[in-house]
């Protein structure tokens, strides 16, 4: 058995499916091998696209995405996908070939000290330099990916130690990790935080979707009558349709939820990370924090947290609901919430003849989707949009990078999205910026069969650097390009296109083909407000 034959052994062990990458020399052995075992590889065309599906897959599987890449110029293109993972809490393990052991004391071909570059974005970062090792290290790499707060790991495998026969060998035992609880006088503490406040506003981040305690918050804030708004990632936390669902927070301009936020005494986050939205750009008046999350706060000035309850969302929020938490009074809320949602143009009618601006685009996609559809966001003015205006019936089901937040994401993380849940219609909206990033993984999705919906928002130009050029600079310089002719692209690939001209043609066109099986285009010459 070949060092490789064991290291896949492994991943079986922690039930991989899928790895994502692209080989090369240095990874023959290690793909030879996985294509000898019940995991699936996936040939991707880039392998910035390996890391970004690796990095959505475990995002909805909550299991560690696997990815590989040869040494030098493979593993540096993963750099951009595995910091997207570092800071949207992704887990993901990646793989890379690397050098013999007897070549890396010298200057030698396509050798970089790849440990040392993936050391800052991941949450451990180490070569293999004994075989027998293995075990441990794949066993401790999905560990540490899955842990709170999850995130990428990174493995160094020289291309000697893969071919190396060995003896023996066989994988860790996988453990399940035990679930930690606050004691009975942190609840106490809660618990007095709380009944000495009148208005306690509460945010939701992402860290309570990770541990599945949508149930437990929505009793909790039944039990307060505490107004709640959410982050981007956290989006489908709540009820689109529930009184105290307050909306998503998080933007630089018309942040509505902001004024609601300084007329509270206590704001209460639940699995909130700074990561999303420093807290200067929305406690400006340094209003006392409750901190509800599985790890301790970030030091900061606008952060000033009166008590940190760390452990278990879940948990944690099953011990508050348990307590007699007094029932807050806040005035005119419905109509609070209404301005908010004006402000956000939430459910607002699109006709079937209405122009194509990013808003009524967003509120048309918005009708004629199921609940179960899962929505990838790129990177751009239309992730702004959707976080404003889309409202998902579930967590989980609209994904944003709001950490990294680097373009071309929308389409490879819509094939990992349908790979991870093959049940459910998956569509990528993308400006044309973005999806001419990483287009060629539309004939990987050609080839897996993959079946989604894009929407490429084509306006020939990057929007929101438009925006920010003209306020700051007075001019629209370096934001312009041209694009193909999105059908005959479509074409090109041996998939289905469609450009639409009003809002009509746009729903017609989704209701025919969501529940379809092909891989869609619609190309929408879209406007802005």
């Amino acid at each position: 058995m070949k060092a490789s034959d064991l290291l896949v052994k492994c991943l079986e062990n922690e039930e991989v499916k899928y790895v994502f990458g692209i080989v090369g020399k240095e990874t023959l052995d290690l793909v030879h091998s996985i294509t000898d075992s019940s995991i699936e590889f996936i040939v991707v065309r880039h392998e910035q696209s390996a890391a970004f599906m690796a990095n959505i897959y475990g995002q909805l599987t909550r299991k560690p995405g696997v990815c590989t890449a040869t040494l030098g110029p493979g593993a540096t293109n993963l750099v951009t996908g595995i910091g997207a993972a570092y800071l949207d809490y992704g887990p993901v393990v990646a793989i890379c070939g690397q050098a013999g052991l007897d070549r890396q004391h010298k200057t030698s071909h396509q050798y970089i000290n790849l440990v040392e570059l993936f050391n800052p974005i991941t949450k451990w970062s180490v070569q293999v330099k004994d075989s027998a090792t293995i075990p441990e290290i794949i066993r401790k790499a999905f560990k540490t990916a899955e842990l709170e707060r999850p995130g990428p790991v990174y493995i160094d495998l020289p291309e000697n130690i893969a071919k190396e026969s060995i003896l023996d060998g066989v994988p860790i035992a996988k453990s399940n990790e035990p679930k930690t609880c606050a004691n009975r006088n942190d609840v106490n503490t809660v618990k007095s935080l709380i009944n000495a406040s009148q208005k306690p506003f509460v945010l939701v981040g992402n860290g309570l979707v990770r541990q599945s305690g949508e149930g437990e918050l929505l009793q909790f804030i039944e039990q307060l009558n505490a107004p709640t708004a959410h982050t981007f990632m956290a989006k489908g936390v709540l009820d689109p349709k529930h009184p105290l669902n307050f909306y998503t927070f998080g933007f630089i301009e018309k942040d509505y939820v902001v004024t609601m936020l300084r007329e509270s005494d206590l704001i209460i986050t639940i699995g909130f990370d700074s990561i999303e939205h420093l807290p200067e750009n929305w406690n400006i008046d340094k209003k006392p924090i409750l901190h509800v999350h599985s790890t301790v706060a970030e030091v900061d000035d606008f952060y000033p947290t009166k008590f940190e309850l760390i452990g278990n969302i879940k948990e944690n929020l099953t011990l508050l609901i348990q307590e007699e938490l007094d029932k807050k009074e806040w005035s005119d809320l419905p109509e609070k919430r209404q301005r908010i949602k004006d402000g956000h143009n939430i459910d607002t009618y699109v006709g079937d003849h209405s122009e194509l601006l990013l808003s009524n685009v967003i509120n048309a996609l918005q009708e004629v989707v199921d609940a179960n559809t899962i929505l990838l966001s790129d990177v751009g003015a239309n992730k702004m949009e959707i976080a404003r205006v889309f409202q998902p019936e579930n967590p989980n089901h609209v994904l944003i990078s709001n950490g990294l937040a680097s373009m071309g994401v929308a389409v490879p993380g819509g094939i990992a999205a349908k790979l991870a849940c093959p049940d459910q219609p998956v569509v990528c909206v993308t400006g044309d910026g973005g999806f001419l990033m990483n287009m060629p993984e539309i004939e990987t999705a050609k080839r897996l069969n993959t079946a989604m919906i894009i929407i490429v928002l084509n306006d020939g130009m990057y929007g929101l650097e438009k925006k920010m050029m003209l306020e700051e600079q007075s001019t629209d310089e370096g934001v312009y390009f041209s694009n193909p002719d999105f059908l005959k692209l479509a074409e090109s690939f041996g998939i289905k296109g469609y450009r639409v001209e009003n809002t009509g043609m746009l729903k017609e066109t989704i209701l025919q083909e969501l529940h379809s099986n092909n891989i869609v285009l619609i190309d929408v010459p879209v406007r802005y407000q």
